[in-house]
C-alpha cells in the first residue's frame, strides 16, 4: 500500500538566517593591513622617485632613470591602490568620523 503525502501537510517552521559570519571581522583587518603596507611602500616609492628627479645630487644616475622610467606607473599605483582602499572602506561601512 502506498501513503499519499499532500504538501500541505508539512509543518514548516519560519526559518530565520544568520549573516553574520564571524570570520569576516578578521578578513577585515588582514585585508586593511594589506591595503596599509602596500599604500606605504608606494607612498615610499614615490617620495624616493619624486626626490631622485628633483635634486640632482641626490641620488646616483641609475636610481634617476629607474625614477624617470618608473614614476607614472608608481602613480597609477598609489591611485588603484587608493580606489582600492576607499571602495574596501565602503563595502564594510566604516565610519571616518565626519
Amino acid at each position: 500500500m502506498r501513503t499519499l503525502i499532500v504538501p500541505g501537510d508539512v509543518d514548516v517552521p519560519d526559518i530565520q538566517p544568520d549573516f553574520s559570519a564571524p570570520f569576516f571581522q578578521g578578513f577585515q583587518v588582514i585585508v586593511s593591513y594589506l591595503l596599509a603596507g602596500a599604500m606605504l611602500v608606494v607612498l615610499a616609492m614615490l617620495i624616493i622617485a619624486g626626490a631622485a628627479l628633483a635634486f640632482r645630487g641626490l641620488a646616483s644616475d641609475r636610481v634617476r632613470t629607474w625614477a624617470g622610467e618608473n614614476i607614472l606607473w608608481i602613480f597609477i599605483a598609489a591611485a588603484v591602490l587608493g580606489a582600492a582602499s576607499g571602495l574596501f572602506a565602503w563595502f564594510v561601512n566604516f565610519d571616518f568620523g565626519f
